[in-house]
């Protein structure tokens, strides 16, 4: 992951850990590292939280706990160039992060390649529980129908139970704020790519706050050694 790095594995990961992880801004980074004698640029940090947080993700994602049958679905707002985009996202009924989808338009298709991406990596749910949305709903009955037609097994597969509720939903509401608690001081994106980068980073550090990974059951690693052991 790291051939032909010029600074050592440790401090990369540090300052990308750091980042995505804490309201630090990359110049406090740069300071903060100055401190510990590492001389680098800000722009050097931000090339490093952009190229390994999909890296990290990916090895997360192989070691990942499975989800319960119970999704919420909701989507938040991300601002990127100083206009609104989406964030789709879907935890289970434990409060688990399913899947996650950036997307600069919030309608019927950008809903379903975020529940297409949530059944190709899941077993599907029994249930999904959205607002009001009548696009997530329409989404998920199309994909739910074709993920059916195409299913090789010889189950009987039952169609995914769709319930429209704000109340229900709420769970999902709380667990936005945790993401936009980090994303409010970078004071928006410059463009697309980078905020679903950066993005895919913040859900990864929430993810390993909720022990999600199978490696941090017992005993309970800290956020720094989850970093440790997918960075090795």
């Amino acid at each position: 992951m790291f051939k032909g790095r010029h600074f050592e594995p440790s401090a990369i990961v540090l300052c990308v850990r750091w980042y995505l992880a804490y309201a630090l801004s990359l110049r406090d980074l740069r300071e903060m590292m100055a401190e510990r004698g590492i001389s680098i640029d800000h722009s050097t940090i931000h090339r490093w939280v952009v190229h390994f947080s999909p890296l990290l993700l990916e090895r997360f994602n192989r070691r990942k706990r499975a989800v319960t049958g119970k999704w919420h679905i909701d989507e938040t707002y991300i601002r990127v160039r100083g206009q609104w985009m989406y964030l789709y996202r879907a935890i289970d009924s434990v409060g688990d992060t399913v899947e996650f989808h950036f997307s600069e338009h919030r309608d019927l298709p950008a809903a379903k390649a975020f529940f297409r991406k949530a059944l190709e990596r899941h077993d599907r749910p029994d249930r999904v529980v959205i607002d009001g949305s009548q696009t997530n709903r329409a989404a998920v009955v199309s994909c739910d129908a074709i993920h059916r037609l195409q299913d090789r097994s010889r189950r009987r597969l039952k169609p995914i139970q769709v319930r429209q509720s704000q109340y229900l939903n709420n769970r999902i509401e709380q667990d936005h704020r945790r993401i936009k608690r980090r994303v409010r001081p970078m004071l928006g994106f410059k463009s697309l790519a980078t905020a679903s980068v950066v993005l895919s980073g913040i859900e990864l550090v929430h993810m390993m706050r909720k022990r999600q990974a199978r490696f941090a059951l017992n005993p309970s690693p800290s956020i720094a050694e989850q970093f440790t052991i997918l960075a090795a």
